[in-house]
């Protein structure tokens, strides 16, 4: 049976009308606190995973490399991923899995650390990575949409180093992890539904970044098309009716999680 621990990444900030899109604020500020920038603290929440087989990592956080360009997020309380998965009693290099939902940079930005020369390195290096298919095409191609929020420093040394492994459909990652393919937020994000015990963890990513966004029609204006955003929020509520379970927000600053709706 698999345990699992859910590691605390660090905290950035973003506007608030990006967040929520076409919803008035008098409406969503009723369901998430934003500050007088009106911009909203947001967690960057990773999931660990592990049984006697398998160490796997979903997402990794911002990372703690130089923000550059975006500073302008306000990052702060910032943790090293490996040193939060060395927390969990995992060397990095028993991690075997590394699963990213989307490479936007707040999701996949730990990939890669710099060393004091400023040399890229893997941080988990015998972790095979797993992305999928369409995702790694915008990546390499991206829209004018998505362009800032890809960042080659956290993804080309992991390719260069041969550790890249493309999903293409849905997968059955070992048993008892199952990775679905949803567009909307960015083409090909990965949902995991992960299986321990007699309960279910789904770990949305973007698709539905916190609790506010479980409704169906509050779309963040950084999904990149709206109407596939609305079919993937009711494609994954189908599947949670009726189910036994928890739902893990990667960007909800106060809910972690919440049983299945």
């Amino acid at each position: 049976m698999f345990q699992y621990q859910i590691l605390e990444t660090g905290y950035f900030h973003a506007d608030g009308g990006a967040m929520f899109g076409a919803i008035p604020k008098r409406a969503w500020n009723r369901r998430y606190d934003c500050d007088e920038q009106n911009t909203c603290k947001l967690a960057m929440r990773c999931l660990l995973v592990w049984n006697d087989q398998r160490v796997i990592l979903f997402d990794t956080g911002v990372g703690i490399k130089s923000p550059g360009k975006l500073s302008y997020y306000r990052f702060n309380k910032l943790y090293d991923i490996a040193a939060l998965v060395c927390s969990c009693g995992f060397k990095p290099e028993q991690v075997t899995d590394v699963v990213l939902t989307h490479l936007h940079f707040d999701h996949c930005g730990g990939c890669t650390y710099s060393d004091e020369s400023g040399n890229l390195h893997v941080t988990f290096p015998n972790a095979l990575h797993w992305i999928a298919q369409p995702q790694w095409e915008s990546f390499l191609h991206p829209n004018v949409m998505e362009e800032s929020s890809f960042r080659e420093d956290d993804m080309m040394p992991v390719s260069d180093a041969g550790l890249i492994r493309l999903v293409e459909s849905d997968l059955i990652l070992v048993d008892g992890i199952n990775l679905a393919l949803y567009n909307g937020h960015t083409k090909g994000q990965i949902v995991p539904f992960i299986k321990t015990g007699n309960i279910e963890i789904v770990y949305p990513g973007d698709v539905i970044p916190t609790r506010a966004h479980c409704s169906i029609d509050w779309i963040s204006a950084y999904d990149i098309n709206p109407l596939e955003s609305i079919e993937a929020k009711l494609k994954l509520r189908e599947y949670t009716t009726d189910k036994k379970g928890f739902m893990v927000f990667y960007h909800d600053a106060v809910h972690k999680m919440i049983p299945f709706i």
